[in-house]
């Protein structure tokens, strides 16, 4: 992997001893630090000048590196000339304007409405019969039918709940049919749980206390809406195990993620609506920009459609 210099040994033990940086965090400083030696051969460290930085990643991008670990290398780089450079006299930081190449925004994975269909309905399976399939029924229909990010939906409490030591951050009224989240950046909104997402959640509800132990672990077990084997609150890589299990066994040819339900509860939605405000609102994105990637989707989804029924959108062979 190559040999460090002497200032880059001390400036990872600097971020050892003084910034506690972790084992995982200081290996991959050294292979990024290691990284800038190999890309700048024969180049001392002093010497190097924002040109040779730039070339350095014009020829990293070019041999494949993804922008994301370029832009990584760099903050590794940064960081160390912010570092170094006032130490050893130099005058300026050669990294401190270079950025990585953009990345191409990959357009967010949803299920096709007949998928989700399939993937609700449980098809060719058995209805639901215990404590955990309704709960994992329960979980899916309202990723589906809100649009909850998968830390949010793990939050739901029961009912609102305040005591010392415990207040919830989101949780369900089945009365309003409604879903009270807090979401990223502190805000909360309110969104709707579909008919077949309430129906769920009585089911559940009925059965859960088969999961719940006796006393509770907690008063964060006692609160919270969906449980796990042990009777605490359900963590999140159970809810895509379980999801991902459902997938398979209802014959989808995709693996399903959490996420995945998400996205199509917005493709769905701007397909039928076509109200992107309305969409944003739900999702609990900041800013509209975050939500038009899934105009993209529902553009691919008319397109294919146009593809299909118009008679002049492609050329049929002409017979011999």
């Amino acid at each position: 992997m190559g040999t460090l210099s002497q200032p880059m040994i001390e400036w990872l033990e600097m971020l050892r001893s003084q910034r506690r940086c972790s084992p995982h965090t200081l290996a991959a400083y050294r292979r990024d630090l290691q990284q800038l030696t190999r890309s700048t051969p024969g180049q001392a460290l002093e010497t190097l000048t924002e040109s040779h930085v730039r070339q350095a990643i014009a020829r990293l991008h070019a041999a494949g590196q993804h922008p994301r670990s370029l832009a990584r290398m760099l903050s590794a780089w940064r960081g160390f000339y912010a570092w170094w450079a006032p130490r050893a006299g130099l005058p300026g930081n050669p990294v401190a304007g270079v950025r990585a190449p953009k990345a191409g925004r990959s357009l967010p994975k949803a299920l096709s409405v007949d998928q989700a269909q399939s993937l609700l309905d449980r098809s060719g399976l058995p209805p639901p019969e215990t404590a955990a399939q309704w709960r994992d029924q329960a979980m899916f229909e309202v990723l589906y039918s809100s649009g909850l990010r998968l830390a949010e939906l793990v939050s739901l409490d029961i009912h609102p709940r305040r005591q010392p030591g415990y207040e919830s951050r989101s949780w369900i009224d089945l009365e309003a049919g409604d879903a009270i989240v807090l979401g990223k950046g502190g805000k909360t909104r309110s969104v709707p749980l579909g008919t077949k997402a309430v129906e769920a959640l009585h089911q559940w509800l009925q059965r859960r206390p088969e999961l719940a132990r006796t006393p509770p672990p907690g008063i964060d077990a006692e609160a919270a809406l969906f449980l796990g084997a042990r009777g605490a609150r359900i963590s999140p890589r159970v809810v895509q195990k379980q999801l991902a299990d459902l997938a398979a066994r209802a014959g989808l040819p995709v693996h399903v993620h959490p996420h995945a339900l998400r996205h199509s509860f917005a493709s769905h939605l701007l397909q039928s609506a076509q109200d992107l405000r309305a969409v944003q609102e739900l999702l609990g994105h900041a800013n509209i920009s975050t939500t038009q990637i899934y105009t993209q989707l529902d553009f691919q989804h008319l397109a294919r459609v146009y593809d299909q029924a118009h008679p002049r959108a492609t050329r049929k062979p002409e017979s011999e």
